[in-house]
């Protein structure tokens, strides 16, 4: 799997795709590491579909990026990917932002 990024100095932002779902959770962790940073946004304005393996995957993602001494921010307008963060609690262990441009910031300032 490959999504298209853009670079932010040190941050790199990730656009998630449509579906983040069985089928793609599995890519979708294999390709976050492969990146050359360890500070990563994922832009999941696009994503239509998120479910449980999708959230599995981004946690994975988040707990290796930590390991390597990163860490990963959400940045999403979308309300049914908020509410999917919120009901499952996640959002108690992921920083969630309206705007990319907010959560590249509270990347930087770490």
């Amino acid at each position: 799997m490959t999504l298209p990024t853009e670079i932010f100095g040190e941050v790199i932002v990730v656009h998630t795709p449509d579906e983040l779902g069985s089928e793609q959770a599995d890519g979708f962790e294999a390709f976050v590491p492969s990146l050359e940073r360890n500070r990563v946004v994922l832009d999941m304005d696009g994503t239509e579909m998120l479910d449980s393996c999708g959230l599995t995957a981004v946690m994975n993602v988040l707990d290796g990026l930590r390991e390597r001494g990163g860490d990963l921010r959400i940045a999403t307008i979308n309300d049914a990917n908020r509410k999917i963060f919120e009901i499952t609690r996640l959002d108690n262990h992921l920083e969630i932002f309206d705007s990319v441009i907010d959560a590249v910031k509270s990347l930087k300032r770490d």
